[in-house]
């Protein structure tokens, strides 16, 4: 006879060790894919003499990666449900570091452009479809911390890079015999082949497959899951790859997604840029202080993500999202009056902060409605559409700076980008959650 595991032991154990087992690996890719994402940022100064960019051009760099990205999306997290987590993330895991290093190599803006394209093919459906994994092992009452402990990774990835960063642009020509920038690219790509190696190793598709689990932990967890799942099914959660990318509801959540974000990826971009712009920085050293100020801003969000996550448990997914929004586009606005470096990097410390603290509540929207199949394809639309704000968002950033000679105006715009889309969000959103055990029509 198999043991019995109740509700409160899976709460009180099991939880705690699928967390540690779990998050800190897929963590580690996630890492190692926003690193990948904003390197261009914290190198844009000596790349862009070596290969002859402006900021419109840099943006445009910085922005191609998400072409391939956004194309490849929902095919990427239905091959994910079909082959497994561990094998699919692998691939990507394996390819886009291949992607990587190969840019080191990269002699013009033309080439640039090509690997940035590549990369976006290479890397699209990571993040959803780690998304969508985190679904087979956290039921609803779970997942408010542990999104928001993956998600912390990234604003660790930029604690991570700066420095790291940094160091190659200081070191890298001893180091490698390369220009510092292009080090960066290759260290990169060396280390996400070898996390991709070990996800292969170690990361258990579902419970079923984790052999650090107990029988009994293994049936308990899965039984908690089958029965959210027929749960929501009695509710009226979407079901089908069709239903999910024809709903009102999820294309709704998608734009208002494509608003957090938008805040993010030029201020990943650029942030250092902008700080040596406002604090006059100019020259190798000033650059390499600029790359270590622009980290302040992400240990700051970390820390608002922990404290954050006590309250948001307490609060539906709609509150908890919306909260930290408005303080992110606040922040953004704030930004722009900023006189001084220092009043700026408050600024964007308090933006930063409201925008990564608001990302992990998000996901929690989708999931009430969302099951099966559809999950996975509504997922990666979410994540598709609003990853054309990493397109959209650097290259407009980059162009109005170079149109205007200053960051002002971008900034302007982005914050109203995010309040539009606070608005959405508090509509679909509330459509989205359960009044009374059911959905809201």
């Amino acid at each position: 006879m198999k043991p019995v595991v109740t509700t409160t032991a899976v709460s009180a154990r099991t939880w705690r060790k699928v967390g540690l087992r779990i998050i800190p690996l897929i963590g580690v890719a996630y890492v190692m894919s926003y690193v990948d994402r904003a390197n261009l940022g914290y190198i844009a100064g000596p790349m862009s003499r070596d290969l002859h960019l402006d900021s419109g051009q840099l943006g445009l760099a910085a922005g191609l990666f998400f072409i391939g990205y956004v194309i490849v999306e929902v095919p990427s997290n239905l091959a994910l449900r079909r082959f497994g987590a561990r094998k699919w993330i692998t691939r990507i895991m394996l390819t886009w570091g291949l992607v990587t290093g190969a840019t080191a190599a990269v002699g013009s803006a033309g080439s640039l452009y090509a690997a940035r394209l590549l990369l976006g093919f290479a890397e699209a459906g990571l993040a959803a479809g780690i998304l969508l994994y985190l679904t087979y092992w956290f039921p609803r009452r779970q997942r408010s911390w542990a999104l928001t402990g993956f998600f912390l990774m990234i604003p660790v990835s930029s604690i991570v890079g700066s420095p790291l960063a940094a160091a190659l642009l200081e070191w890298g020509r001893h180091l490698f015999g390369i220009a510092g920038w292009r080090s960066l690219f290759l260290v990169e790509g060396a280390v996400t082949i070898l996390i991709g190696v070990l996800i292969f190793a170690f990361l258990p598709d579902r419970p079923a497959d984790a052999r650090w689990l107990g029988e009994a932990e293994k049936a308990a967890l899965e039984e908690t899951l089958a029965a959210e799942t027929d749960e929501q099914r009695g509710h009226g959660a979407l079901t089908g790859l069709r239903q999910a990318l024809t709903s009102g509801r999820v294309w709704a959540l998608a734009a208002a997604f494509f608003a957090i974000v938008f805040g993010l990826y030029p201020l990943a971009f650029f942030l250092p840029t902008m700080i040596a712009t406002i604090t006059h920085g100019v020259g190798g050293a000033a650059e390499i202080g600029s790359v270590l100020l622009s980290g302040i801003p992400y240990v700051v969000a970390a820390l608002a993500m922990l404290a954050w996550v006590r309250f948001a448990g307490r609060r539906s997914a709609v509150t908890a999202t919306a909260v930290p929004m408005a303080v992110g586009a606040a922040g953004l606005l704030l930004a722009t009056f900023a006189g001084n470096g220092a009043l700026f990097i408050v600024a964007v410390c308090l933006s930063v902060a409201g925008i990564y603290t608001a990302m992990p509540q998000f996901w929690r929207i989708p999931a009430i409605g969302l099951t099966g199949t559809a999950a996975a394809s509504g997922i990666a639309l979410i994540n598709s559409v609003s990853n054309l704000s990493g397109f959209v968002g650097p290259y407009f950033t980059g162009a109005i700076k170079t149109a205007t000679g200053s960051f002002t105006f971008a900034l302007l715009a982005i914050a109203a980008i995010m309040v539009a889309g606070l608005a959405v969000l508090l509509t679909a959103g509330r459509r989205m959650e359960r009044l009374d055990g059911h959905l809201i029509p």
